[in-house]
C-alpha cells in the first residue's frame, strides 16, 4: 500500500468505488472534514434508536426522514455539547486519551447503529403482527440510509445558513455595540429573520395554496351521489340548504347513512329514516348565520320531534365519520337527528395549525343555538342531546359547551373517539384518574360522569351507576393523535409504562428526543393504520360506546354482538 493509499480515509475509498466525479469526492472530503466527532457520535446513537418501534408501523419513506431528523438532532446535540464544554473551559483529555477515547466510542457506536439496523426489521413486524398486517422481510437498510442522510444533509444545510446569518449580523454590529450584547442582538435577529421566512413567507404560501386545492376538491360533485329528491331531506329542492353549497363531505354525509328499510331489514322490525343535517362553509357567509340555518333546518325536517338528536362536530375537512353515525342510527332504529356545520376545508393537522380558533367559534356558535333551543323545549317533549366529535372534532365538541352554562339543564352526554392530546377535558381526567388504572385506559373517580373504551367494552363497571350526564372517550392505545406528548422529549410517558394498551409494541422503548420525533412521525401517518388501531376507529367498536351513552331501548348483549358482526361484515364488502 502505497503513501496516498494510507491516508485516505474511509469516504474516499467509499467515493472511489462509487466512482464519483472528482468535484463530487472533494466536496465529500471537505464536507466530512467539517463535521463535529461528537456531533456524529450523538447522531450515530439518535439514527440507531430511531430504528426502534413506535405506535404504528413505519414505511421505509417515513422511516428515512424519521431516521434523518434523529441524525440532525444527534449531531445538533452534541455540537452544542462540545461548544458548551469548550465555553466552561473544562478540562481536556491528553492527545493519546482523547484518540483511544474516540476510537473507543466510535467502535461502540457503530456497533449499536449495525445491531439496530440488523433488528429493524424484526421490531417493524412487532406493531405488524399486533395489527394483523403481513410481516416485512426487510427493513431496506440501504435505501433507509440514503434516505436520512440526504434529509441530514439538508437540515445541516439550513442550521448552517443560520449560522452564517447570524455571523454575518453581529459582525457588523461589533463595530458599534459591545460583542456580547452583538451576540444577544444578532441571535435574535437571526431567528426573527428565519421565522419571517419560513412562518410569513413559506409556510403562508404553502397554506393558501392547500387551502385553494382542498376547496377544489372540496366543491367537486361526485356523478354517483345524486342530489335527494324527499322534500324531508338537507339539500332537496324544498331545503333551506343548496345541494352544491354543503361541500363533498356534506353530500356524503347525507347521502350515504342507512335507510329505513336498510334498518328495518337488520332490525326485524319497523324503524324510521334517520334526519341528518350539514351545514358547507359556502351555505353563509359568517360562523353565526351557518349556526342559525342548521337550527332553522332542524326545525324544518322535525329533528326536534326525534328521541335522539346529536350535535356532530367534523374534522377539519368537514368530514363526519360515518361509522359513528350509521351505528348510532341503527341503535336507535332510526329515530335519530344528527348535524355537522362544516368550519374548514383543511386537513385536521393544518386546521389545528392555522385556524385552530375558528373550529371552536363555530363549535360553540352551532352549540349555542341549537341547546338554546332545546331548552326552551318542554323537558317531557324534548329529544336526549348528545355530542360527538371524531379528532380535531373531538377537541371542537369539548370545547363548545361551557359547564357552567348548562348545569341548570344539562345535555345528556358525549362521545368522543380518538380525542387530541391538546383535548382540555380529555388531558384534566386522565391526569386525574385512579393510580390503579393505566393512562391508555384510565378509571376517572367512581364512573359515574367519564369513562374510557377501547377495543375492548370495558364500560360496564361492576357496582358502578351513570349519573345524569353520560361521557366516554374511545381510544386506542395506539393511537398517536392521542397519546403523543411533547414531554416524551425528556421523559418517559405514562402510557408507556406496564401494563402496556393491547395494541402497543412490547418492544417499545422510551429514548430522550427521538421518542418524541417518532411520535410526531406517526401522528402524520395516524390514518394510514389498519381499521381498528392507531386513528382508524372501527365503526363495531363505536357500537359498544354508543350503548353506554345513550342507552338505546331493547336490546340484549346477543343482538348487539350480532349488530357488531354486521357491521364487520359490511368493512369486508
Amino acid at each position: 500500500m502505497n503513501k496516498d493509499e494510507k491516508t485516505k480515509t474511509p469516504t474516499d475509498r467509499a467515493a472511489e468505488a462509487l466512482r464519483l466525479p472528482l468535484h463530487v469526492q472533494a466536496w465529500l472530503r471537505r464536507f466530512t472534514a467539517s463535521l463535529s466527532t461528537t456531533g456524529v457520535l450523538l447522531a450515530t446513537l439518535f439514527f440507531a434508536a430511531s430504528l426502534t418501534p413506535s405506535l404504528l408501523p413505519r414505511t421505509m419513506g417515513m422511516q428515512g426522514v424519521l431516521s434523518g431528523v434523529s441524525l440532525a438532532a444527534g449531531y445538533g446535540i452534541g455540537v452544542f455539547a462540545r461548544w458548551l464544554w469548550q465555553y466552561m473551559e473544562m478540562p481536556l483529555l491528553p492527545e493519546r486519551a482523547h484518540r483511544i477515547g474516540l476510537i473507543a466510542a466510535g467502535t461502540v457506536c457503530a456497533l449499536a447503529a449495525l445491531l439496530f439496523l440488523r433488528r429493524a426489521a424484526e421490531w417493524q413486524n412487532s406493531v405488524r403482527l399486533i395489527m394483523d398486517l403481513d410481516p416485512a422481510d426487510t427493513a431496506h437498510p440501504y435505501r433507509v440510509g440514503l434516505i436520512a442522510v440526504l434529509v441530514f444533509v439538508v437540515l445541516l444545510a439550513l442550521a448552517r445558513l443560520f449560522h452564517l446569518t447570524y455571523r454575518l449580523i453581529t459582525r457588523r454590529l461589533h463595530f458599534h455595540i459591545p460583542r456580547r450584547v452583538a451576540n444577544v442582538v444578532g441571535g435574535a435577529a437571526a431567528v426573527f429573520l428565519f421565522w419571517t421566512v419560513f412562518n410569513g413567507i413559506l409556510f403562508e404560501w404553502s397554506l393558501r395554496a392547500a387551502d385553494s386545492s382542498f376547496q377544489q376538491v372540496d366543491a367537486i360533485i361526485e356523478a354517483d351521489i345524486a342530489q335527494p329528491e324527499d322534500p324531508a331531506v338537507t339539500g332537496s329542492a324544498a331545503s333551506l340548504l343548496e345541494w352544491e353549497d354543503l361541500g363533498r363531505r356534506g353530500r356524503a354525509f347525507i347521502a350515504s347513512g342507512p335507510t329505513r328499510e336498510e334498518i328495518a331489514a337488520f332490525l326485524e322490525r319497523e324503524a324510521m329514516r334517520p334526519v341528518r343535517v350539514y351545514v358547507g362553509l359556502n351555505s353563509a357567509e359568517t360562523i353565526e348565520e351557518r349556526a342559525a340555518l342548521a337550527l332553522e333546518e332542524l326545525k324544518r325536517v322535525g329533528a326536534f320531534d326525534r328521541s335522539t338528536l346529536v350535535i356532530m362536530t367534523p374534522t377539519g375537512t368537514g368530514w363526519v365519520d360515518p361509522g359513528a353515525a350509521d351505528t348510532l342510527e341503527y341503535l336507535h332504529a332510526g329515530d335519530v337527528a344528527s348535524v355537522a356545520v362544516q368550519y374548514s376545508y383543511l386537513p385536521s393537522w393544518l386546521a389545528l395549525l392555522s385556524e385552530s380558533e375558528y373550529g371552536v367559534e363555530t363549535a360553540r356558535a352551532v352549540f349555542n343555538k341549537i341547546y338554546g333551543h332545546w331548552t326552551r323545549l318542554p323537558r317531557d317533549d324534548r329529544p336526549e342531546l348528545y355530542l360527538h366529535g371524531l379528532s380535531l372534532g373531538a377537541l371542537n365538541s369539548d370545547r363548545a359547551a361551557d359547564i357552567y352554562d348548562t348545569i341548570g339543564d344539562p345535555f345528556h352526554g358525549a362521545m368522543w373517539s380518538g380525542p387530541p392530546f391538546r383535548a382540555s377535558t380529555w388531558r384534566a381526567v386522565t391526569a386525574m384518574r385512579r393510580p390503579d388504572s393505566p393512562a391508555w385506559l384510565p378509571r376517572f373517580r367512581d364512573g359515574r360522569i367519564v369513562r374510557f373504551a377501547n377495543q375492548e367494552n370495558v364500560l360496564d363497571l361492576p357496582g358502578e351507576r351513570w349519573g345524569p350526564m353520560r361521557v366516554v372517550f374511545l381510544q386506542y392505545a395506539s393511537d398517536p393523535i392521542t397519546f403523543f406528548e411533547p414531554q416524551s422529549l425528556y421523559r418517559r410517558p405514562d402510557w408507556m409504562r406496564a401494563p402496556r394498551g393491547p395494541d402497543v409494541s412490547p418492544d417499545l422503548r422510551w429514548y430522550p428526543v427521538v421518542t418524541m420525533l417518532q411520535l410526531a412521525v406517526d401522528m402524520a401517518a395516524a390514518d394510514t393504520s389498519p381499521v381498528g388501531y392507531g386513528h382508524v376507529y372501527a365503526p363495531w367498536h363505536y357500537i359498544g360506546a354508543w350503548v353506554a351513552v345513550t342507552d338505546p331501548p331493547d336490546w340484549t348483549r346477543a343482538e348487539i354482538e350480532r349488530l357488531q358482526a354486521y357491521f364487520k361484515e359490511r368493512r369486508r364488502r
